[in-house]
């Protein structure tokens, strides 16, 4: 509304006043315009709509964000024996998560510490499960040279011995090659050394990998050691998923100059001894993914402070072997999905999602019969395939205004090649919704991928661009998706998402 104008006296007078009436009316047709064209004027969007700022709300991420971690025996069972024939649908499923990139494997796990390299003269160490071997490392190589990957390789330290660090890391340097090695991590989960047996004598008598009492500052010990007798390669640590000794973060890094990959790991939900039953509400909560990105912020914070970037090298949804009905359904894709947003908005500069064949929590099972390889695709996967598509490397999450409803997620990418690439999560399990998203006038079509499955508990039949894996894939390779087009009305695109499904729309530079 316009103000009463006091009228200045003579010709003077009458211009400025001819000049504040034309001004004011100006901003008028002004903001007439804006608000018919719908373009900077929120009176004109739709209730509920969600809008995109196009500023940046994280670092670009990077090449190799996204990975895969497990055993030393998983390796083998992923991979196989001979280094000639590596296992196709395997390496072409790491592919797919790590489009034109190089990919980062880890492998380790709790076999960090039950592995060695048999050092001549020297007993096996009572804990050891498993010899490495020139086979063993020789697959090794071939699946980092096959895929171009960096490896993150874990040393025995729970052995509590620098002969046996010490040999294992000089033939991984020499056997898979300087190269190909993103890493060495000594020791995986320090923290549980004194709370379980690493191994039970012929009287059945347990025996602790380290004495009560054991905390981060003989952790940090240890791992000196241990770094002392390692070859000149980049370490890794320290590899831990304590809420206890990670505040400690800072002073790790700052008393080992070699560690030049921080690597934490984390699980939002647990199925343990003693635990809680967990449902799919657990895993489709906010808690389960913008919950645990925000325990995992501090230590990226320190990292970064220390000028070292932060991976989460072990992560899945829960721990112990997963949920029978909860970690194998489609539930988990639209978890993995959400959480690797999370993830990129923290800060956290890579993720590798572990997976143990045979397990519950299994990602990829793979299968060898009648001299063929196949890989079992579980759900889980399928949402780690929409985020690659939605987030390649140097893409930057920008800034999402509004409020979605209840159950429903909305992240906003910005593309190298300046598209903008908006992923919608539609947790609710019986509710189709739309969900209008401004990205501002001068966009036109853009195309929309679907992540769909029967239900929140289905273990087949799950879809990424109307294409699937089927029960088991030889090839590891989907077929041409199918995409949709969406047209904007007034800046607007109405995201249709049916319940429990997702959809990535990506939005051509201007």
């Amino acid at each position: 509304m316009l103000g009463v104008i006091h009228r200045p006296a003579g010709r003077r007078g009458h211009q400025v006043l001819r000049l504040i009436i034309g001004a004011a009316l100006a901003m008028i047709a002004i903001s007439a315009c804006a608000t018919r064209g719908g373009a900077t004027s929120s009176q004109s969007l739709p209730p509920g709509a969600i809008t995109v700022s196009h500023n940046a709300v994280s670092r670009p991420v990077p090449g190799g964000f996204l990975g895969l971690s497990m055993e030393y025996r998983g390796l083998a069972a992923y991979a196989g024996t001979d280094p000639r024939a590596i296992d196709p649908p395997f390496l072409n499923l790491l592919r797919a998560i790590a489009p034109d990139q190089h990919p980062v494997l880890r492998v380790g796990g709790d076999s960090t510490d039950w592995t060695w390299w048999p050092v001549p003269g020297m007993r096996r160490p009572g804990g050891v499960k498993l010899d490495l071997t020139p086979d063993s490392m020789a697959v090794t190589r071939a699946v980092a040279t096959d895929l171009g990957a960096k490896l993150i390789l874990g040393i025995n330290m729970e052995a509590d011995s620098t002969r046996v660090a010490g040999a294992e890391a000089r033939a991984f340097v020499q056997r898979v090659g300087a190269g190909s090695i993103a890493a060495l991590e000594i020791g995986n989960e320090a923290e549980l050394y004194p709370a379980f047996n690493w191994y039970r004598t012929a009287a059945g008598v347990g025996v602790r990998g380290r004495p009560p009492g054991y905390g981060f500052s003989g952790m940090i010990g240890d791992f000196s050691r241990m770094a002392a007798v390692m070859p000149r390669v980049a370490l890794a640590g320290p590899s831990s998923g304590s809420a206890q000794w990670l505040p400690d973060l800072s002073s790790f890094l700052a008393r080992e100059p070699r560690v030049r990959v921080a690597t934490v790991h984390a699980y939002p939900l647990k199925h343990c001894s003693g635990s809680a039953p967990v449902t799919e509400d657990d895993l489709l909560s906010s808690t389960a993914s913008d919950g645990l990105a925000a325990t995992v912020e501090p230590w990226v914070v320190a990292a970064h402070r220390a000028g070292r970037p932060l991976r989460l090298d072990e992560m899945n949804a829960i721990t112990c072997g997963g949920t029978r009905g909860i970690s194998d359904t489609y539930g988990s894709a639209l978890w993995a999905l959400d959480t690797m947003f999370a993830m990129a908005r923290a800060g956290v500069d890579g993720v590798n999602v572990h997976t143990v064949p045979g397990t519950i929590n299994e990602i990829l099972g793979p299968v060898f019969a009648h001299g063929h390889w196949s890989v079992v695709v579980h759900p889980e996967f399928y949402g780690l395939m929409m985020f690659a598509q939605a987030v390649p490397p140097g893409s930057q999450l920008i800034g999402v205004g509004g409020t979605p409803p209840p159950g429903v997620k909305v992240w906003a990418v910005r593309a190298p090649d300046r598209s903008i690439r908006v992923v919608v999560i539609n947790k609710l399990s019986r509710r189709a919704m739309t969900i209008p998203v401004s990205l501002g006038a001068g966009h036109g079509p853009a195309t929309v991928l679907r992540l769909q499955g029967r239900s929140l508990f289905a273990t087949r039949a799950v879809t990424l661009g109307g294409q699937s894996f089927g029960a088991a894939t030889t090839t590891g390779k989907l077929g041409a998706p199918q995409l949709s087009s969406l047209a904007p009305s007034g800046g607007v695109y109405s995201i249709s998402v049916p319940a429990a499904s997702a959809a990535l729309v990506t939005v051509p530079a201007k």
